[in-house]
């Protein structure tokens, strides 16, 4: 399909389908969403092969080169290519989109670098298939629209490849099942490419929390604060799909990107993980205002009833105790955050603005600025990396998570992330969704990693 109006026409069918006539409550309808056929009452679970679930974490054979297929070539798929191409010992063999004349752009600029031209695979939306049954990729790298992210993972796992995909990985709890059932089975990594787990001041928190510089951890603050209303209502990228959804569904529908450095911090899935949730919403004003304000009469956007609350606030209550706010907001004129606070027994930081008060070292009361860490602290892959990074998408981090994903896969060594992240830190979707839907009662998440939490080492801080 190569006009935008056909792509639009393709993408909206599609999750009309997939969502169905659901208005927030998650229930019987919810594996739909995801492309899921399983339903999590009752879930059954296999025995997973012990060599798959080490201690150390999943480590696949060592590669000479990584040869990458990608699905999705959007804004953020292509941005990912623009990054593997500046990458030594990476091959792009094949591209897959439903919109021919993107597919054939960037392999223009794959051509334009000096590498061989990659397959393209434009058929229509299943043609993702088609390419899993090459023999020459080593990862399939998912960045389409949210509803094909398990599809396309499980597809690829099954088909031998790894697989890496964009955020959030799922986001129904059977959609996350079948990450982590596929992965262990096929014994293929599956890796969420939560980029701000590679942000330069995560990444110098984290060495400082794994250093003891803030003491115990117990709290947290987690947020995707980000104004998208122009977004959503646009006619293309984004807005082709990602409005469906704030019209269908009420809870945090993207909650990996502030989530996923704390449960770093803390460890999660490695000595502790995720208990239990409680959400709740405020009114949903922002969405309706902008389509009365912004739509003209005849759009039929503009009569649409969009039930994502402005304000989702989740609470997540840890094993060991320790709690963690998470906020969702893209409907609402707010400066960006992701508020990335960690608290410890020692010492607190907080972001957006970068602060920090470590207590014996700090003047009382008062926060100190974070560049006055940044030459003691700073994380020697920023370091290392800073000029090849320079320019690459979300100011550098979205290179240095491919950087370190081709580093792992060419070594055999475990990956940062695995599916046991993808799926703990994108389970919120479905909670909140169902927390809010029963006046904020408790919901508790699954064990995916089956008991192993306790055994798993912890995140190091990757030096």
């Amino acid at each position: 399909m190569a006009d935008s109006t056909n792509r639009r026409d393709f993408i909206k069918g599609a999750l009309v389908t997939g969502i169905g006539l659901g208005t927030g409550a998650v229930g019987s309808a919810a594996p739909a969403l995801d492309g899921s056929g399983k339903q999590t009452a009752g879930h059954q679970l296999p025995a997973a092969p012990a060599s798959y679930r080490t201690a150390a974490g999943f480590s696949a054979p060592p590669l000479e080169r990584l040869r990458i297929a990608f699905v999705g070539t959007g804004l953020q798929g292509g941005s990912h290519v623009q990054n593997f191409l500046r990458i030594d010992k990476v091959d792009i063999v094949a591209l897959c989109d439903i919109d021919e004349l993107r597919a054939r752009e960037v392999q223009g600029w794959i051509t334009e670098a000096g590498k061989p031209a990659p397959d393209l695979y434009t058929r229509g939306e299943t043609d993702y298939k088609r390419l899993c049954e090459r023999g020459d990729i080593d990862l399939v790298l998912n960045a389409p629209p949210w509803r094909w992210h398990v599809p396309i993972c499980v597809e690829a796992m099954e088909s031998g490849h790894h697989v890496a995909v964009e955020v959030p990985a799922a986001y129904t709890l059977d959609g996350c099942w079948q990450l982590v059932e596929t992965a262990e089975r096929t014994e293929r990594h599956c890796v969420m490419l939560e980029n701000c787990c590679y942000g330069r001041s995560e990444l110098m928190v984290l060495r400082m929390v794994k250093a003891g510089l803030l003491g115990e951890i117990l709290h947290g603050e987690s947020a995707y604060i980000h104004d998208l209303r122009a977004i959503k209502f646009s006619d293309a990228n984004e807005g082709l799909w990602r409005l469906e959804h704030s019209a269908r569904r009420n809870g945090n529908l993207y909650p990996t990107h502030g989530l996923g450095p704390v449960a770093q911090c803390m460890d999660i899935n490695r000595g502790d993980r995720f208990d239990y949730l409680v959400s709740m919403s405020s009114p949903a004003r922002g969405l309706n205002l902008y389509a009365r304000e912004h739509l003209d009469a005849g759009d039929p956007r503009r009569h649409r009833n969009y039930i994502l609350g402005d304000m989702n606030s989740s609470l997540i209550k840890t094993k060991l105790g320790r709690t963690i706010l998470l906020q969702h907001d893209t409907t609402s004129p707010r400066v960006y955050s992701r508020l990335d606070l960690v608290q410890g027994t020692r010492g607190t930081f907080a972001g957006f603005p970068d602060r920090i008060h470590i207590e014996g070292r700090s003047d009382a009361h008062r926060w100190e600025e974070m560049e006055h860490y940044r030459e003691e602290w700073d994380h020697p892959l920023w370091r290392q990396l800073e000029k090849e990074a320079a320019g690459a998408g979300h100011g550098g981090m979205d290179y240095l998570e491919d950087f370190r994903l081709v580093e792992c896969l060419l070594n055999g060594a475990p990956t940062d992330l695995d599916v046991y992240d993808a799926a703990a830190w994108s389970a919120p979707c479905e909670l909140s969704e169902r927390s809010v839907a029963q006046r904020s009662q408790a919901v508790d998440f699954p064990d995916f990693t089956r008991g192993r939490w306790e055994r798993r080492q912890p995140f190091t801080d990757l030096t």
